[in-house]
């Protein structure tokens, strides 16, 4: 499902209350693609190689690195307590969560995104030009998914 501007032109109001909630998989909101630029800030943080990063954290499908999975815990290997333990190098989908185009619509953000994300409705109100530049940022980045 796409974006519908019509659904924030008057903006969000969301505040991260860190949950951890979003770090934890969700269905079809599970993987964490990485471009390179986010795979060599990772690295970076993390003091290896980009090489030894994609090595060790990563895994490729369909083109695409994302970061590993295991199937019997669906955290995010770098949540620890509920926080991030790499929020510096976190990549770029994660820093423009919520504002996905996928999920700006009523449906998605009443219900699938409010009913695991306590910062639905709280906090600041975002207004449309914020919401579309990061929106932007978003989609700007799903172009890199390859390389």
């Amino acid at each position: 499902m796409s974006n519908n501007p019509e659904f924030y032109k008057n903006g969000l109001r969301f505040q991260c209350q860190s949950s951890g909630n979003c770090c934890t998989s969700h269905g079809e909101f599970g993987f964490v693609f990485l471009t390179i630029d986010d795979r060599r800030r990772f690295a970076k943080h993390l003091k290896i190689s980009t090489a030894a990063f994609t090595r060790k954290y990563c895994d490729l499908k369909d083109g695409v690195w994302h970061l590993k999975e295991d199937i019997k815990n669906p955290d995010c290997m770098f949540l620890s307590n509920k926080r991030c333990s790499v929020y510096e190098a976190r990549p770029t989908q994660c820093r423009t969560w919520p504002f996905w185009p996928e999920v700006l619509n009523a449906k998605s953000w009443g219900k699938e995104v409010a009913s695991f994300c306590p910062g639905v409705g709280k906090g600041p109100l975002w207004n449309k030009t914020e919401i579309e530049k990061i929106m932007i940022e978003d989609h700007e980045n799903t172009k890199k998914f390859g390389t």
